[in-house]
């Protein structure tokens, strides 16, 4: 889609009905506002273009330190897992 969005949340862990997954972002369509029915789950990937980019202070500059390196430790457990299950 080419709506939009507001980010509501980051670092999002849910059940996507084949099991758990995580998403980078949670968004809510621009201007309506939360419905948590329409919350939409995307990664950085998704992003063609910003139109405003949050506030920031020292609290959210240590919160996305702390959530890349998190995100690091997700995707090489990930990687580790799938070369078990492959036999590597």
């Amino acid at each position: 889609s080419t709506a939009k969005l507001m980010v509501v949340g980051r670092g999002a862990s849910f059940d996507n009905g084949e099991g758990q997954t995580f998403s980078d972002y949670i968004g809510v369509v621009y201007p309506n506002g939360i419905d948590p029915q329409d919350a939409l789950f995307f990664n950085n990937e998704d992003i063609d273009q910003i139109v405003f980019d949050r506030f920031t202070d020292e609290e959210e500059e240590r919160y996305v330190r702390v959530y890349e390196e998190w995100k690091e430790d997700l995707d090489k457990e990930k990687k580790s897992q799938t070369d078990e299950t492959i036999g590597f």
